[in-house]
């Protein structure tokens, strides 16, 4: 009982399980729920983005863009997990700071949420059930 209640995080199968399930989810998610229709940028969120006040607001729209989708499923396969969510990280800062400023809060929450989430796998990589663990372990790095 005592285990139930106050384990923390060990690195055994049912945690990298869990983060496995989760960066799939989550990436998948962010990939095909929102990144797919960024890339190319429509005229209309390179226009939204120089609203925000971006300078080159076209690049700035594919950065986003490329990072929602292509990060997104990076760190989906746990490919590159760390770059892609330092990438995913950074783009949803500005969606849930910068874009969604004057918004009620529900209005960021996803933004919020795929921040945090970005956030744990810069930290903790990817986990074993990965594909940067596979290379890991043939490569012998």
């Amino acid at each position: 009982m005592k285990k139930l209640l106050f384990a923390g995080i060990e690195n055994n199968y049912t945690t990298d399980i869990s983060l496995a399930l989760l960066r799939l989810f989550a990436g998948l998610s962010l990939a095909l729920a929102h990144g797919k229709d960024k890339i190319p940028p429509s005229d209309g969120f390179v226009e939204h983005t120089a609203s925000l006040g971006f300078p080159m607001p076209e690049f700035f729209a594919w950065a986003a863009g490329l990072s929602e989708f292509g990060g997104a499923l990076l760190l989906a396969f746990g490919l590159f997990t760390r770059p892609a969510a330092f990438f995913v990280a950074c783009t949803m800062f500005v969606a849930g700071f910068i874009n969604h400023a004057n918004d009620p809060y529900g209005a960021a929450e996803k933004a919020f949420l795929y921040l945090a989430i970005a956030m744990l796998y810069l930290v903790l990589g990817a986990g074993r059930f990965s594909l940067d663990s596979l290379f890991r372990r043939k490569l012998n790095i």
